[in-house]
């Protein structure tokens, strides 16, 4: 394990060695991974979205117990229970919280108080003005390269505006895999990266072996941006899946789209008013209608089918563009070790041009 060679305000706000961060993946991004993550000096973000309170719970104590490194939880500022859930984190003294939609100005201010970093990830330079605005510690910015929900602007364009509209960090994601992006990323103004699709194929992720095959076989040009599983821009590996959604209709979809919801009720426990006040919350901040709600609410089934059971043809793949760029599974430690030195040996070679 290196010592720290790179040095930035990322690390100064979250205590962590090295500007590297694992995001917050739905269903791989639990203890395992995030306490590796950890470890190695990155910042490991735990996804709660697909996790009840008490699992929720259960999973912050055993990354506590499997490393006294800090580490993050990326929250769904919009679900019924979100209060509960910071509570939460600030009882059992999380170091950050990160967030895929803007939480509310006062949530903001409540984990702050409690001496919680907070990270919102933001697509856009308004969002990001809005929440440094209110309080927020750093912004992790998305390109249109990244996988899963995602825009349209390349990282390239997003990252600059955003570094020159706020004065707190900026974490850059979407396209990133290896030192040279990271030394980019910080060129470019950035604190850090963020990487999801890297980390997923790494040997610490508890993804089935033959799915992670899956990712390694594909190419650059193997995902695509997708509103028609979800009703949101989605990037993903090419499946049958994908394919068949994207020729069926909206009326041919639903019924699907419903029995997969059914389970995911089913799964977490959920009551039908909870269930219910999360799609309307969900449609009110962004602004989507009840169809397109009912499509999002299956989608966490769909990953779980190509993720955890792996069943790859009959689920979803989010996936980052540069997964046609990554061909080996390293541990997290090997992974970050690599990039940071890679990055520190790419800017000392720059500064003596």
């Amino acid at each position: 394990m290196i010592k720290q060679v790179l040095r930035t305000p990322l690390c100064d706000l979250t205590g962590v060695r090295h500007p590297v961060v694992q995001t917050g993946m739905g269903w791989v991004a639990g203890p395992s991974l995030v306490s590796a993550t950890a470890r190695a000096g990155g910042l490991g973000i735990l996804a709660s979205a697909t996790m009840t309170l008490p699992q929720l719970a259960d999973a912050v104590r055993e990354v506590k117990e499997r490393t006294d490194n800090p580490f993050g939880v990326n929250l769904r500022a919009d679900a019924s229970d979100a209060e509960e859930r910071v509570d939460l984190l600030i009882r059992e003294r999380v170091r950050v919280a990160s967030f895929a939609l803007a939480p509310s100005q006062r949530l903001i201010g409540k984990l702050k108080d409690a001496g919680i970093v907070v990270i919102p990830s933001i697509g856009a330079r308004r969002h990001a003005e809005k929440v440094a605005a209110w309080g927020a510690d750093a912004v992790l910015v998305q390109g249109g390269e990244g996988g899963g929900h995602t825009g349209a602007v390349a990282t390239t364009l997003l990252l600059p505006q955003v570094v020159d509209a706020v004065d707190i960090p900026v974490i850059a994601a979407g396209g990133f895999f290896d030192g040279r992006g990271l030394a980019a990323a910080l060129c470019y103004g950035a604190a850090g990266v963020a990487m999801g699709t890297r980390f997923l194929l790494t040997s610490d992720s508890r993804v089935p072996r033959e799915v992670q095959q899956s990712y390694l076989d594909a190419s650059v040009s193997d995902t695509v941006v997708t509103s028609r599983v979800d009703g949101m821009p989605h990037r993903m590996l090419r499946t049958g899946l994908t394919e068949a959604a994207e020729s069926r209709s909206l009326l041919r979809r639903l019924p699907d789209a419903l029995r997969q919801a059914v389970a995911f009720k089913s799964m977490t426990g959920m009551s039908w008013r909870q269930l219910v006040t999360d799609g309307l919350a969900m449609r009110r901040s962004q602004k989507l209608p009840l169809s397109r709600v009912l499509l999002a609410a299956n989608t966490p089934m769909l990953i779980k089918s190509a993720l955890v059971d792996g069943r790859p043809g009959a689920g979803v793949l989010p996936a980052g563009q540069v997964v046609g760029m990554i061909d080996e599974l390293p541990s997290c430690e090997e992974l970050i070790d690599r990039i940071v030195t890679e990055a520190a040996s790419t800017l000392s070679s720059l500064g003596k041009t």
